[in-house]
């Protein structure tokens, strides 16, 4: 039995042996065995497919684009002053752009041409029918705009317009009246003083008031400014409380108050003075303002 079971199993060992060489053989790459069926898989894992392509753009190009980009989605600071479809005559200046001329007679009525700016949009009365006539008595036919001063007939209609024609008086800004500024207020100077005192100030004249020059421009003016500080207030308090200084102290002037409020008002004189003065005005805040 021993002697029949050694040769089967020495032909075991040897179908192991070749079985093993064999696969050796095949993933070498130098057998046969699958070639054709292993080439198109291997080509189908190493292939990626179509290299994408990338295009480089140049700095310059891509900080000009983008600032056109930026240019043309942003909105003009001027656009926030501007109402949309309003009448052309009633937009403020910093919506449109005028052939102005500062040699016109000062003080009389004048017409400039003027041009809305861009992405702003208004709109005149238009005279469509027909039949106008001008300063001459003249008749003639047209589809010009209805200006100041023309008799029309027919109906009149809102056309949109980019051009058309302001009536002002020639005058600069800075002749205005006050009425059609508004100018910068000062704390720091004396409103109670003689000689009155003066600042200068800054004037900015309102959107819709239209002028020849600058529309900002400074104005020595008087200072005119208040604290709080009440007249009936002082007074009242000078009548009842002075001869302890109470008029003095509401007034800021807390050194005066003391020597009130020690003298007894100065024995009652001081009182009786400080009741005329505040009473007519010539004592005030001890900040310099104004009363209420």
């Amino acid at each position: 039995m021993e002697a029949a079971a050694e040769p089967l199993w020495s032909v075991r060992l040897l179908s192991r042996v070749l079985l093993f060489l064999s696969q050796c053989y095949i993933l070498s790459g130098d057998g046969s065995l699958n070639l054709e069926h292993s080439q198109p898989l291997a080509q189908s894992v190493k292939d990626p497919g179509p290299t994408p392509t990338f295009t480089v753009v140049p700095r310059a190009a891509e900080n000009q684009l983008f600032s056109h980009l930026t240019e043309s989605t942003e909105i003009p600071p001027y656009m926030m002053k501007c109402p949309s479809n309003g009448l052309c005559s009633r937009l403020p200046a910093d919506c449109i752009d005028c052939a102005t001329n500062v040699s016109c007679t000062y003080g009389k009525p004048v017409m400039f041409d003027c041009t809305v700016k861009p992405s702003v949009t208004c709109v005149i009365l238009g005279c469509p029918e027909t039949h106008y006539i001008d300063q001459a008595g003249l008749k003639l036919s047209s589809t010009r705009p209805c200006l100041a001063g023309v008799r029309i007939k027919g109906d009149q209609d809102l056309k949109p317009q980019r051009n058309f024609v302001i009536n002002m008086t020639c005058r600069f800004c800075w002749q205005l009246p006050e009425t059609d500024y508004e100018c910068s207020n000062s704390t720091t100077c004396m409103a109670v003083a003689c000689p009155r005192q003066r600042y200068f100030a800054n004037c900015t004249v309102r959107d819709h008031i239209h002028c020849l020059g600058n529309r900002t421009f400074p104005k020595l003016l008087y200072c005119n400014w208040t604290g709080g500080y009440k007249w009936s207030t002082a007074l009242a308090l000078s009548i009842t409380l002075g001869g302890f200084g109470a008029d003095r102290f509401y007034l800021g002037q807390w050194r005066e108050g003391l020597g009130k409020l020690f003298s007894f008002g100065g024995l009652g004189i001081w009182t009786l003075i400080d009741v005329l003065l505040i009473g007519v005005g010539y004592v005030g805040p001890a900040d310099g303002s104004l009363y209420i």
